[in-house]
């Protein structure tokens, strides 16, 4: 890589070009700070400021041991939903059953909608009522109420408050995909804390934090891929930590909150200054509702307000109205719990037929996810089963540092005959012995 220049800018400039040029591509690596001072005859200062530069602008990331390296800015990446045109079996999309969503027309009629106009409250009276209720056992004392258009647009919009391009952020690792995207796409540096069983590991984020990272995104229940839920001690755990750390912005994204089977146990300690509970209603009405529901601390709302202004960027009343005439329905409330209790279904069904088939290392946990923890080539497995008709997710896309060994599988709309042939399908692309298949299931 040919870098030229004789100042930090000159440095930063150069590289730059060589990245618009093609002579410079993601992935590699920019020379080490001592070799390239000695190229140029500069100070090895002046270098690392350069590099500082770079990473803070997102163009480049720093990698610790492996160096400085060219960020993929532009790479599409794996994202969320089905693909069209399949003709393998899509348990890959992660997507909520059509079966369990609302009839969002049918809310639509249940007032008249009049018209609003530029410079009038953010959040509907109602609507505000209903959330706070909602919220207020899970919230610090004096929480304020905002939405955003969707779970990963209020991510979004609460990291850029504080955060700076280059600074760090603790998330789950392996993490859920649009997590992924949105650090990526605003230069930040993720830093991947493990999880268990039971969320999160408390020691992990310990050290992400005294490495510097300036923000945590902790999911609660049904982590996105692996489907854990904190538990009451994990989540104890890491409020002890976050407590350690007043300056921390602490983001809960509690995606699945009213399909979950678990309990909520908050991980936002007493004096917190700066954090937010993020709810989205995705999962429970639909994907396309683009509405997520924000509590947070005072501060954090004025600026996320700031954000959302009543004269340019509020969330659709009309989606308001639709969402809160869904949440109140005494008939929709009762959908919901039928949905909860058939995705738990779903995912038992699964599990037993695998662990029938010799397959362990089952994640367990809740959510529209299964995983499945392999040893091995998971990137093979997943090709072997589209072979045999059936798609689901390898654990590269979900992964921060070292990649992730695993299949997620979309349990949402899975059928009984359709869990035992997965499972043997697994069982005999990972080597293992398969039990005969029940007859008829195939």
């Amino acid at each position: 890589m040919n870098i030229q220049g004789k100042t930090a800018a000159e440095i930063v400039d150069c590289v730059r070009t060589l990245i618009q040029g093609g002579q410079a591509v993601a992935g590699d690596a920019l020379p080490p700070v001592r070799e390239l001072a000695l190229a140029l005859d500069v100070n090895r200062n002046t270098v690392a400021a350069a590099y500082r530069r770079l990473v803070t602008a997102g163009i480049a990331v720093a990698q610790g041991r492996r160096g400085t390296l060219i960020r993929d800015r532009f790479g599409a990446g794996e994202h969320e939903g089905g693909t069209a045109g399949t003709p393998l079996l899509d348990l890959a999309s992660g997507n909520p059953n059509p079966r369990w969503l609302p009839d969002l027309a049918a809310c639509l009629k249940t007032g008249p909608a009049r018209p609003r106009m530029y410079g009038e409250p953010t959040v509907n009276a109602a609507l505000e009522r209903h959330i706070r209720d909602w919220f207020a056992p899970d919230c610090p004392a004096g929480f304020e109420v905002d939405l955003t258009h969707g779970a990963v647009d209020a991510l979004e919009r609460l990291l850029a408050i504080d955060l700076l391009a280059g600074d760090k952020v603790a998330v789950e690792d392996p993490c859920f995909l649009g997590s992924i995207h949105l650090l990526r796409n605003a230069g930040l540096q993720a830093i991947g804390v493990g999880v268990d069983a039971e969320g999160m590991v408390a020691a992990e984020l310990e050290a992400a934090l005294a490495h510097g990272a300036q923000a945590v995104i902790i999911t609660p229940r049904a982590h996105n891929p692996t489907g854990c839920s904190l538990s009451a001690r994990r989540a104890r755990a890491l409020a002890r930590v976050l407590a350690r750390h007043p300056h921390v912005l602490v983001v809960v994204d509690d995606h699945f909150s009213l399909l979950s089977g678990a309990g909520y146990h908050s991980v936002i300690p007493r004096a917190a200054r700066r954090w937010a509970l993020v709810r989205s209603l995705s999962k429970t009405l639909g994907p396309d509702i683009r509405l997520a529901a924000v509590a947070s601390d005072a501060a954090t709302s004025r600026q996320l307000r700031r954000r959302l202004a009543p004269g340019t960027a509020w969330v659709s009343h009309l989606l308001q109205d639709i969402a809160e005439a869904a949440l109140t329905g005494a008939a929709n409330v009762a959908l919901f719990a039928s949905a909860r209790a058939d995705y738990l279904e779903r995912r038992s069904r699964l599990e037993a037929a695998l662990r029938a088939h010799g397959v362990g290392h089952l994640a367990g946990g809740d959510g529209l996810n299964l995983w499945i923890q392999l040893e091995g080539d998971d990137h093979a497995v997943a090709l072997s089963l589209a072979r045999q008709g059936w798609l689901v997710r390898h654990g590269a896309g979900f992964s921060i540092g070292k990649p992730a060994r695993g299949l997620r599988v979309t349990i949402s709309a899975i059928e009984d005959a359709q869990c035992d042939r997965l499972a043997a399908d697994i069982a005999h692309n990972m080597g293992i012995n398969p039990l005969p298949a029940r007859p008829g299931s195939r």
